[in-house]
This record gives structure tokens, sequence and C-alpha cells, in this order.
């Protein structure tokens, strides 16, 4: 409707539509834009109205900020969170099976009233070591019903171990997992020593109050994608 009150334009309309050798018609494309630009004071749009690029450089600054490389590569390293900042788990459906272990430990700082009464065996519960041990075993094979987005995987091997430290008064932990699968076995071998930690908290906790479980930690883990960690201090 604009080209028709405008002297000259349509004219030149139909010559551009009519022409047939394809350097006339870009050359024809090129002279309508000048005189598109002569008329609204701008030249035309290079890509169609309402596309992505038109869309992405009419954004805002906030908008553009939320999609940068940078943040985008942060999300995509949170394998526990979807596209939409949701919580999920992991399909591990196309990964590999590879032998996994990994080691973790944690530290229980008894006192030195209640850690002689643990290396006398003297506390009304009994042998605090070994009902801890147990229950680090039977904690590991619980992770996934205690940890929500943890794959519930086959555990070939638990091992859990206590010593008593008389620098510090305290019960050091040492907690091993592993397993041939497609994850790997970090949460099974810190749950292990988590829960043999409450459970010497709760052997003592008649005896003291002021008992401490500090330090649960990864040590080390081998296999999977990501292939071999050890804690360096």
């Amino acid at each position: 409707m604009l080209l028709r009150r405008i002297p000259g334009r349509l004219s030149f309309s139909k010559r551009l539509f009519s022409t047939k050798n394809n350097h006339d018609l870009a050359s024809s494309i090129a002279e309508f834009n000048k005189e598109l630009e002569d008329i609204f004071g701008e030249p035309p749009s290079s890509g169609p109205i309402g596309s992505e690029a038109s869309n992405h450089e009419s954004a805002s600054p906030e908008t553009q900020l939320s999609s940068s490389p940078q943040e985008s590569e942060q999300l995509c390293k949170l394998t526990h969170i979807g596209k939409q900042g949701e919580a999920q788990m992991v399909d591990v459906s196309l990964k590999g099976s590879t032998k996994r272990t990994a080691i973790a430990s944690c530290k229980v700082l008894l006192g030195k009233t209640v850690f002689d009464l643990v290396s006398a065996n003297q506390l009304a519960k009994g042998d605090v070591l070994s009902v801890a041990k147990i229950a680090g075993l039977i904690g590991a094979k619980q992770t996934s019903n205690l940890i929500p987005l943890c794959h519930n995987i086959n555990l070939s091997h638990v091992h859990v171990d206590l010593a008593l430290n008389h620098d510090d008064y305290s019960v050091d932990i040492l907690g091993e997992a592993s397993t041939t699968g497609k994850t790997g076995v970090e949460m099974e071998a810190m749950t292990a020593v988590s829960i043999s930690g409450l459970t010497v908290y709760d052997m003592c906790k008649a005896a003291s109050k002021h008992i401490e479980i500090t330090n649960v930690r990864l040590e080390s883990k081998t296999g999977g994608k990501s292939g071999d960690w050890t804690r360096k201090t």
C-alpha cells in the first residue's frame, strides 16, 4: 500500500519481480533496498522479521547475561540439575561399565573421658567400634534410600575400619566401596563413614554431649569417565 502512494515505486517493483536473469535480479534487489533506505531513512532488516537473531539482538542485557557461555558451562557441570533448574536423576544408560572404587574418611572427637571409656570397652551400650563398623557397612548399602538422586547400584565390596587415635582422643574412620558399573561409589563410601560416625556418637552420647563428628570427606576415587582422583592435602 505504501508503494502506491510514492510515484515511480510501483513500476520499479514490477521490474523487480519480472526479472529473469539472476544477476539482474540481485542488482534490482540492491537498488530496491537502496530506494527503501531513501524512503524510510534506514536499510531493511537483513533477516526475517521475528527471527531468532532479531530476538537475540533486542534481548535485554539481563537476558543475554543469563545465557552467557560461562554460565551455561557451569550449569552443564551440575549433572543433577535439569535444563529448567529442576532436580533430576542422571541418566547413565549410555555410559560404559568400569571398575570403580572410592575411599572416604571422617573423625569423631570424643574427649579424654569418653575416649578412655571406649578404649576400655566400659560403655553401657557395649563395644562401640564393632557396632559402628557394622552400621557403616549397612549404611553404604542403603545410600540410594537415604540420598534421593543416588542410583541404586550393586556393591561388590565395602570395608569400614575404625581406629582409636590417642593424639587427639578421637576415632578415625576409613570407608571403602567398590563396584563394577556405570556410576561411581563416592556417596556409598562417604555414607559408610558418616553412619559409622553417627553410631559412635549414639553409643557414647550418654557419657558426653560434646562429641563432634568432623572432616567427612572423599579421599580418593578410581574409574569412570573422569578417571582417578586423590586428595592432595
